[in-house]
């Protein structure tokens, strides 16, 4: 959950290396460091604390070079200190490595170069592998990393500059992303593409257990056999400015802003002549009828986001779905066979636990779907079958137009399935299909009216305990909506099926206990207005999320009340969950929190 960047050219690489970092810094900021290689030999600077402090010591004394490595550290292996900071160096100095990722092997090989008389100054994993290096070291540089990954056990992405061959930057990946991106003299390397998009829109994408020997005029990919590999160029579009803040404050509040416009590019294209197209989907209509249970697998929000998944898929195409947690699907030796469709869920498309669920899923003989927002990430490149959310860039590490963008396309996936079914009959069609359409400017008004959300949260963000209750759909967005508040705000919050206050719930509300509650599922408004009843009798403060149409009626039992525009309640997650992402932005905004970096968190997660 570290990032990486390098460059070789004929500019000076410390300016160009910390400007990617800042790209980057979603990735990790317990610690920053680079390396740069100069006539004086490798020169390292880095220190723990954010990416500023860095480049407060870089403007203070300046170090120059035109090839060089960077990194920021969300630490695994070591406390974030100066010493456990990348980049780590060789025993003889002459070798500089940076590494996302995990060595799960790094204590037996630490122990043989003790007995080769290596000693160590850090408590990481990563200085082993700079070690090693240096010991498979006979002259090539490219060979002595290919030797070293054939030595070490776990996910990595490196990064290797050495005084021996000062012309020459190598990288090497397994499990953790890695992109080259190629200049005109130059050339890069980045964890992300936005690290280095002001500087280039040509990239290559490294696959697994690939070395890549870098030069400023070449580049040339190897397998650890020391084959070469072709690989074509990924041509990104983007526009710069999407990694930028455009003049919000926040990144997270800049996405938040965009779920409309993400939406739209995630609905819209989808939808021609009144049908659902879905752009490199191959799964037949025997697949679809065949199938027997569809298993969704995903992590924080991208799980959550399944779980709405799971009611609209059962709901219209009549296929048991069952959501899985990734870190825990591969190691209980899941039921899986060839009757079955799993679809993994990720923003980055390189979260390590989904992609390895999904390598189990396949196999054991299943179709893979893979719903992602990255072009060419792991993910995506490995399931049979992917459906980009095209939400652009998103920097913040509290995920936000990723989660409408994903549920929309769930929404996709369900109505596609049960139309190829015969489960929908034309007029239920085209309904679904215009209903789909209006959501994003269904999300455009309710952020026209973000300042209600902001003066509740001025209210309560001091809060020591938050509970979320829904019911139905409601239910699987209060799970949301409480883990956006727990990782920018840091107040401990709960959600729980508004049914089961009475199994023991209620037992924790006392008089001032702030909960929230999503009104949206028609059918279970009365039972919920219920449950509000029993929380206000113990005391709690309620804040209320429904229907413009039934604000009224909630008013009279809920504290406050946010209404968004009358939808199909359906499709209401898609559109109730920007309230909730706004209130938690703002009590952790007066909290004066970091939004987006909270403590401890990192945007994407390449470690198990």
């Amino acid at each position: 959950m570290c990032g990486i960047v390098g460059y070789i050219g004929k500019k000076n690489a410390t300016p160009i290396l910390v400007e990617g970092l800042k790209k980057l810094e979603y990735r990790g900021y317990d610690s920053a460091g680079v390396a740069i290689i100069n006539d004086e030999g490798i020169n390292v600077v880095k220190t723990k604390g954010r990416l500023a402090v860095l480049e407060d010591m870089l403007n203070k004394e300046p170090v120059e070079g035109m090839v060089g490595i960077g990194h920021t550290r969300w630490a695994t292996h070591g406390e974030p200190n100066d010493v456990n900071s990348h980049p780590h160096v060789s025993e003889n100095g002459r070798i500089a490595l940076v590494h996302n990722g995990i060595i799960e092997n790094y204590i037996q090989i630490k122990e043989f170069l003790i007995g080769k008389g290596y000693e160590f100054k850090s408590d990481t994993d990563s200085e082993v592998v700079a070690h090693l290096i240096e010991y498979n070291y006979k002259g090539d540089l490219v060979a002595a990393v290919m030797a070293t990954l054939n030595e070490v056990e776990g996910a990595y992405a490196f990064g290797v500059v050495s005084t021996d061959n000062p012309d020459r930057l190598v990288a090497a990946r397994k499990d953790s992303p890695l992109i080259v991106g190629l200049g005109q003299g130059e050339n890069f390397i980045a964890s992300d593409i936005p690290a280095i998009l002001k500087h280039t829109r040509d990239f290559l994408i490294i696959e697994d257990k690939e070395v890549v020997s870098i030069e400023r005029d070449k580049v040339e990919i190897y397998n650890l056999l020391g084959e070469k590999q072709e690989r074509g160029i990924l041509h990104v579009d983007w526009d710069v400015s999407q990694a930028e803040k455009g003049g919000y404050e926040h990144f997270m509040m800049k996405e938040i802003a965009e779920e409309p416009a993400a939406l739209k590019a995630t609905i819209n294209p989808r939808i021609k002549d009144n049908d659902i197209v879905l752009d490199k989907f191959n799964l037949s209509d025997e697949t679809i009828k065949n199938c027997e249970k569809i298993n969704i697998i995903a992590c924080g929000t991208a799980y959550h986001a399944g779980v709405i998944g799971k009611y609209a898929i059962e709901k219209l195409a009549r296929i048991p779905v069952e959501v899985e947690v990734a870190s825990e699907f591969r190691y209980r030796d899941p039921i899986v066979n060839d009757r079955q469709i799993t679809i993994v869920m990720s923003q980055s498309g390189e979260t390590l636990d989904t992609l390895m669920a999904m390598r189990e899923a396949k196999k054991k003989g299943s179709t893979t779907l893979a719903i992602v927002n990255v072009v060419g990430s792991s993910i995506a490149r490995e399931a049979d079958d992917v459906l980009y959310t095209w939400a652009g860039p998103e920097i913040a590490v509290a995920s936000t137009k990723a989660y409408n963008t994903q549920v929309a396309a769930l929404y996709l996936v369900a109505i596609s399935f049960a139309r190829r079914k015969g489960l929908l009959d034309d007029e239920t069609y085209k309904k679904y299909l215009e209903e789909l359409q209006e959501i994003p400017g269904h999300v455009e008004t309710v952020l026209k009216d973000k300042e209600v959300i902001q003066k509740f949260a001025s209210r309560h963000f001091n809060a020591k305990s938050v509970f979320y209750i829904g019911r139905g759909l409601d239910y699987a967005l209060s799970m949301e909506g409480s883990l956006k508040l727990k990782e920018i705000s840091y107040i401990h919050s709960e959600a729980y099926a508004g049914g089961e206050l009475k199994h023991g719930t209620i037992a924790l509300i006392e008089e001032g206990t702030l909960v929230i509650c999503p009104l949206t599922q028609e059918q279970l408004l009365e039972k919920m207005i219920s449950n509000i009843r029993e929380v206000k009798a113990r005391g709690a403060v309620v804040l209320a999320i429904t229907l413009e149409k039934n604000a009224s009626e909630v008013s009279k039992v809920a504290d406050a009340v946010i209404s968004i525009p009358n939808i199909d309640p359906f499709f209401a997650p898609t559109v109730a969950v920007t309230p909730l992402q706004l209130f938690a932005y703002y009590v952790s905004v007066m909290k004066g929190n970091d939004v987006d970096k909270p403590r401890n968190l990192a945007k994407s997660v390449t470690v198990e």
